[in-house]
């Protein structure tokens, strides 16, 4: 909704999640590497920038793309056109990827270290196609209904298969092109189609069919790249002209050119990102459907929200974070102590992670498929985790040196374990997590600290060994959140709507119970609920003259009372039953106070009315009691039971 309250929300959260990034930098910054940068004024109102551009884009995805991705869906499947679906899906595919910002850095950074062997613009191409295969077949198991992990382990299956004829200078760098395919704009858009899918198709299921087609499209890649790659490496010659790869140091590091022409080119790319999507939603909604989108100026302007904060975030990290991450990158490899590469490699994990809006984005719709059983926040603890554990053991792989398909195979041994373990809900989103943790806050860092490491420590080839930390980053997060999964499984944690059957069947079941004499049946004050067990009620009766009525009452709500039945009464004594038939009146003048009490109650109730009304001594009144049978409709505070 847009409102000013739900930006100072998502404005509150946006800088809550930059906080360990912040801490990270200052930290290692501060006590590791014990020097001030330079651009620490322009690195902290990059940060500034981000955690605005952050806000804003959050808010445009609700508006916008969530609202009408989701309609889209639902209208195809409505509609009954699978052949049109199936077209929407790979353009949506091809179209973002084609133009993702993150792999024009990675297709540049291949061309220039493999010789000339790789074409930036052929890589683009080949990836920007095998995802848009990838959602095609994600959008056909959810029509067909499927079980996602059949799709994935096959994939798995391929990928494994081809790395023992890929020339190992293509693996790491296949692996990494399966992390940077799902873009910030890419992911919540492929999301609200399969969730929109999912919601209308009649028997599937948001949760278990909506998500998934994220995992599909970070899965081909890795396969389609590698087949090129053999195409590469046995049939095109080495380039006579060979692109050097710039070495990470410290002087590589520059501020941020904040000037008029920079901020214009960098809008207008976000504008070519997201402008062809947009293009291509209005292409289907009016010329394929003919159906005007409803809302259609708030749809408006949530792309426009999605286009200003996108840029705002990228200016943000231009401003010293990303130069400052490379610096670091360079100082780190000058220090005697590879732990603080590897510590240094998880934290950058961890608070990139939490930063991530794609992550944020997808989590929160999560919460909102699963009526609540996954939290938003949690879920991004174990993804970030996940990320951090992956990025450790990437690090160490470079610094130490080893096959990266080792690492990745054992991996992947894992996830298929877990699939087998976790709860059904959780795997898609699981498979879903490894494709939004590398996008656009992660993949520079991440990229720019990999080949810095591997360009700065001897015996390390960038190529080889510079790729393949997006890799780690992107397969370790779908174990801790299935691991998720399994520990909340276990602590029987409850979505809302499965707490109301919880409750509803505590209601059937209480209903039977009422029906046995045997048991008595209370009700929950300020609740529908209600308890049948053996517990022994007592009937307390107070028999007093009106004027002493109001102290009786007191007397025995002191004493426990939680209800009473006052009842007219007309007492005569001794003397008047002495003379009967000239003592009779018709008006009352005694009240009778019944108060239901449990039993382990009554003699205490009794004896402080007792006390207070003076009953044994020169007061009046009655006082007795008697057990209860059969009590049905008795009305109690919870503490009373």
């Amino acid at each position: 909704m847009l409102s000013i309250a739900s930006f100072l929300k998502l404005l509150k959260e946006s800088f809550r999640d930059l906080l360990p990034i912040i801490l990270v930098i200052v930290f290692f910054q501060l006590a590791i590497i014990q020097v001030i940068p330079d651009n620490w004024l322009s690195t902290t109102i990059g940060l500034a920038i981000v955690g605005i551009g952050l806000a804003i884009f959050l808010l445009g995805l609700e508006v916008g793309i969530f609202p009408v991705g989701e309609g889209l869906a639902g209208d195809f499947a409505r509609k009954g056109s699978t052949g049109w679906i199936v077209l929407f899906a790979f353009m949506i595919g091809f179209g973002t990827t084609v133009a993702e910002p993150a792999l024009l850095v990675i297709a540049d950074k291949a061309a220039g270290i493999s010789a000339g062997r790789i074409d930036a613009f052929t890589l683009r191409m080949v990836v920007a196609f095998s995802v848009g295969f990838a959602i095609v077949v994600g959008v056909w198991r959810i029509i067909k209904g499927h079980p996602i992990h059949y799709y994935i382990i096959s994939g798995y299956i391929l990928v494994v298969a081809a790395t023992y004829f890929s020339p190992k200078e293509i693996v790491g760098l296949a692996f990494d092109l399966g992390g940077v395919t799902t873009s910030t704009v890419t992911v919540p858009l492929v999301a609200a189609l399969g969730i929109g899918l999912a919601s209308t198709i009649k028997g599937r299921n948001p949760v278990l069919d909506g998500f998934g087609l994220i995992a599909f499209a970070s899965l081909t890649p890795m396969i389609f790249v590698q087949f090129y790659g053999i195409y590469v490496y046995e049939f095109i010659e080495t380039s006579d002209i060979v692109m050097p790869l710039a070495a990470h140091t410290a002087e590589t590091a520059s501020a941020f050119d904040f000037s008029l022409i920079n901020l214009v080119k960098g809008f207008a790319g976000v504008v070519m990102d997201v402008v062809p999507i947009l293009g291509i939603i209005l292409f289907f909604q009016y010329i394929i459907l003919k159906k005007p989108i409803d809302n259609l100026k708030e749809v408006l302007i949530g792309f426009g929200l999605v286009i200003i904060g996108l840029d705002a975030f990228i200016i943000g990290l231009e401003m010293g974070l990303f130069s400052l991450g490379e610096t670091m990158a360079f100082q780190l490899t000058q220090n005697d102590s590879n732990v603080i590469i590897y510590a240094f490699a998880g934290a950058i994990g961890f608070s990139t992670t939490m930063a991530e809006p794609s992550l944020t984005a997808i989590a929160r719709k999560a919460k909102e498929i699963s009526d609540g059983k996954i939290n938003d926040f949690v879920l991004r603890i174990a993804v970030a985790f996940g990320v951090s554990i992956g990025l450790f053991l990437g690090t160490f792989r470079i610094v130490n040196g080893g096959d990266i398909v080792y690492y990745i195979i054992a991996g992947y041994v894992f996830v298929i374990a877990l699939t087998f373990i976790a709860p059904k809900y959780i795997v898609p989103i699981a498979y879903d997590s490894g494709g939004v943790t590398t996008s656009t806050v992660t993949v520079p860092l991440v990229a720019a600290l990999g080949l810095g490491l591997a360009t700065n420590i001897p015996g390390r080839d960038p190529l080889i060994d510079g790729f393949g930390l997006i890799a780690f980053a992107s397969l370790f997060p779908m174990i801790t959140v299935m691991a998720y999964g399994v520990i909340t499984e276990r602590m029987g944690v409850m979505g809302q709507h499965e707490k109301e059957e919880v409750h509803l069947d505590e209601l059937r079941h209480a209903l039977v119970d009422a029906e046995n004499m045997g048991l008595s049946t209370v009700k929950v004050q300020g609740t529908d609920k209600r308890h049948s067990y053996k517990m022994q009620f007592s009937a307390v009766h107070v028999i007093v003259p009106h004027e002493r009525e109001e102290k009786a009452l007191l007397a025995a709500k002191e004493a426990g009372a939680r209800g009473v039945t006052i009842m007219k009464a007309h007492g005569m004594g001794l003397e008047e039953m002495d003379n009967f038939y000239n003592r009779l009146q018709s008006d009352s003048t005694d009240s009778n106070l019944m108060f239901i009490t449990p039993t382990k109650k009554v003699e205490a109730m009794v004896k402080n009315i007792m006390n207070e009304l003076d009953i044994t001594g020169e007061g009046d009144g009655i006082s007795y009691s008697y057990p209860i049978s059969n009590l049905k409709g008795l009305t109690l505070r919870a503490s009373d039971l």
